[in-house]
């Protein structure tokens, strides 16, 4: 439920999709460092109330919570008629929520499939479309959409995955040119890795120097991008060695960087002993 006390009427919002994961939480954290107002989502109720308590204990603000699953279009709907009935306004809004199951396309399900493109893809735009309706008149709205590294190349054992993040990246660019009339900026977040889960942390390992060289603390990161944000930066790709690794994907023919990735990835899931690939969650 969302709570009524915490709530003032004077105050626009920042809402975090993914707030519970690393990378969500890190935002969360650093904009109620700013003393900025939360409405924080995610799948946990228990967590979301946790999260919530500990920032307002630590940087005294007004946080909402309300647990949506947004792959789900009935609970997406639950969640925005929710919040207009309480009459509230953003200025902000960091889609975060985001999944992946790395493994080979043939090895994952439909329904895991399914799952990638409905929240990286669909909840991402409902959540944005909703926003852009209730956003605060006296504010400049902006959105931060996390896509990722992986946009910028087509991605053997990611291929749903890091597809889902180029249209995310492609998406972001185009509707920063539609609502630039309305003094709105929208700006795309394309990490590399981030030390967030044991998974995480076993797979950039598992990359040798080139996953050490490209992995930054959530954090900083969050940081970064809100900065950027704010100066109504296009896109933030944090890292020297990530910008320049992005370079290539632009330079490279798609067809020789989908093998030298895919060779990488081989030999990285070899190190790693799988062959049979488990789900993994990443919060970009």
């Amino acid at each position: 439920m969302l709570p009524h006390e915490h709530f003032s009427a004077s105050k626009s919002l920042v809402a975090i999709t993914g707030a519970t994961g690393g990378l969500g939480k890190a935002f969360a954290v650093e904009c109620a460092s700013r003393g900025w107002d939360l409405f924080l989502t995610d799948l946990s109720t228990d967590l979301l109330a946790t999260l919530a308590a500990g920032l307002r204990n630590a940087y005294g603000v007004n946080v909402h919570t309300y647990p949506c699953d947004l792959t789900d279009p009935a609970a997406r709907a639950d969640l925005f008629d929710q919040v207009r009935a309480l009459n509230l306004m953003f200025w902000a809004l960091i889609n975060v929520a985001g999944i992946d199951y790395e493994g080979l396309f043939t090895e994952n399900s439909v329904q895991q499939i399914r799952t990638i493109i409905r929240l990286n893809i669909e909840g991402t735009l409902e959540m944005t479309r909703a926003l852009l309706e209730l956003r605060a008149p006296l504010a400049a709205f902006r959105i931060i959409n996390v896509a990722s590294l992986a946009a910028y190349w087509p991605m053997p054992v990611k291929a749903t995955y890091a597809a889902s993040k180029r249209f995310l990246l492609d998406f972001s660019l185009a509707l920063r040119e539609e609502v630039r009339a309305w003094g709105a900026t929208v700006t795309v977040l394309c990490p590399a890795g981030m030390p967030n889960t044991p998974e995480n942390i076993q797979a950039i390992e598992a990359q040798g120097w080139l996953g050490q060289i490209t992995t930054l603390d959530a954090g900083r990161v969050a940081n970064e991008t809100l900065n950027a944000a704010l100066a109504g930066k296009a896109v933030v790709i944090p890292g020297l060695a990530n910008r320049i690794l992005s370079l290539f994907g632009g330079l490279a023919p798609a067809t020789l960087a989908a093998s030298l990735i895919g060779s990488r990835w081989k030999a990285a899931r070899q190190k790693r002993g799988l062959f049979q690939e488990a789900p993994i969650w990443q919060q970009a």
